[in-house]
């Protein structure tokens, strides 16, 4: 039998799965505090002393990989050349990577973008800019100036061919650890986002990790492969797309409310869909992410509501104005809440709906009629998620949830707003068991066996929704 241990070092919790990689299914989970701050061995210790216990013992492991989150996950800085294109295109590569975003910066840095740049204490710096052949002076700028800052983070250059040499030989001059990569936008109709991606994953598996403490365990596994955020991307994608010899489930979606914020997955290309829509803008990651950082259940419960009116989600809530704000004002002070009640639970599920609505919203793209001289012409901006085969729900409030068919509705289409290309009719499922991370991890060393894993334990919903 060839036994997996997967391991993610969450921001609060360190959680563990092994699993049967011939047979695609899990064997034991369990899962211990987060305690990288003192040595993460210690919450370790404490999920596999669970494991242990539930096993009689712990097997030989022929993998032992790991994705982590943790110490306030990847943060990471973004700059650009044009805050539409080549600073878009940083952010996707990023969000694509697993990276929390602190910060997008476009046009050339000022002396009090380089300071704010610097209080941001990233872990890495993406520095983009123009086309191959195009604007090489706004790049070689931003490098002097991020050149003259104490900035000790690494540093993964992907802009203007022309330039990249005098830019990295810039920053290198200055100290810099710098990593040259593709240009994420070569032609202004074309991303090319996968090598800057490639590199912040090589970076983050040796020099973040041990930045992070997390390679005081590094004994006890074989790697940290990626940020968990990444692992749940590829993990999306394998289900998608499947492997040589098998086939995946299609164009999919995996949408996470979390309680910081709500993620959003697409797999597809996102084309339009109708005949005679013109795509207009950046074209779309064919894997993308997104994530809503004023959308999180807990730090954010204020800002949902507020999104979709007070009196709105009162209503959804099942409660009063009052008792709305009341609950919101517990959330605020207590982000750890867990609820109990019958009223906390249709709090939540509230929540979870308007994070999910909004979320999806943000994430898919809209048409719009432009009025011309030959007439009027349908645009697209963003991904058709239109026809997207199945949606998934991971996170708490989602696998804990008796009818999370009823939430993950909010992601699809409505009569309202008939410009949305959200999904209109797909199936529905749920990640119950939080294994998507397990899989893009299991991906990287077995994909048959990944791919197993993930078909086995997707837990379909009984009804479907159409717009």
């Amino acid at each position: 039998m060839t036994i997996a241990l997967l391991i993610d070092f969450g921001s609060t919790y360190t959680k563990l799965r092994v699993l049967d990689c011939d047979a695609g299914t899990v064997i034991a989970s369990a899962q211990g505090p987060s305690t990288v701050e003192r040595d993460v061995n210690v919450g370790l210790d404490a999920a596999l002393s669970k494991l242990a216990t539930s096993l009689r013992g712990l097997p030989p492991f022929t993998y032992r990989l790991a994705s982590s989150s943790a110490a306030g996950g990847l943060r990471m800085v973004t700059v650009g050349l044009v805050r539409e294109l080549t600073a878009e295109a940083a952010r996707q590569a990023a969000l694509g990577a697993g990276a929390k975003l602190v910060g997008s910066f476009a046009y050339r840095l000022t002396a009090g973008d380089a300071a704010t740049i610097a209080g941001l204490a990233p872990d890495i710096v993406l520095l983009c800019g123009g086309t191959d052949g195009g604007n090489s002076t706004v790049i070689l700028h931003n490098a002097r100036v991020l050149a003259a800052t104490a900035l000790a983070c690494p540093f993964v250059v992907a802009g203007n061919r022309e330039a990249a040499d005098e830019v990295t030989a810039l920053l290198a001059a200055a100290g810099k650890s710098v990593t040259l990569t593709d240009n994420v936008m070569p032609a202004l109709d074309r991303l090319d986002i996968e090598p800057a991606r490639a590199a912040i994953r090589s970076i983050f598996m040796h020099r973040i990790v041990h930045a992070k403490g997390i390679d005081k365990a590094a004994a006890r596994f074989d790697a940290v492969l990626m940020p968990t955020p990444a692992a749940v991307l590829e993990g999306a994608r394998l289900l998608a797309d499947g492997t040589s010899t098998a086939s995946g489930l299609g164009p999919l979606v995996v949408l996470d409310p979390g309680g910081a914020t709500t993620d959003v997955h697409s797999i597809g290309n996102g084309e339009p869909a109708e005949p005679g829509v013109i795509r207009q803008g950046l074209p779309e990651p064919y894997a993308k992410r997104t994530v809503e950082g004023d959308l999180g259940m807990r730090i954010n419960a204020a800002s949902i509501a507020a999104a979709i009116g007070p009196e709105q989600f009162a209503a959804d809530a099942g409660v009063s104005l009052a008792q709305a704000e009341a609950h919101i004002g517990r959330l605020s002070a207590d982000t750890a809440f867990l609820p109990a009640s019958a009223a906390d639970i249709r709090f939540d599920r509230a929540l979870a709906r308007a994070a999910i609505r909004i979320a999806m919203l943000r994430h898919a793209g809209r048409r719009e009629t432009v009025y011309t001289a030959q007439g009027p012409v349908q645009l697209q901006r963003g991904k058709d998620l239109g026809d997207v085969a199945l949606v998934v729900g991971t996170g708490g409030v989602l696998v804990n949830a008796e009818d999370a068919a009823s939430l993950l509705a909010a992601a699809f289409a409505d009569d309202a707003d008939p410009q949305s290309l959200r999904p209109r009719h797909a199936r529905l499922a749920v990640d119950r068991d939080y294994l998507l991370y397990a899989v893009g991890l299991l991906a990287q060393v077995d994909a048959g066996a990944a791919l197993r894993l993930g078909l086995n334990n997707l837990h379909e919903l009984e009804c479907g929704v159409t717009a």
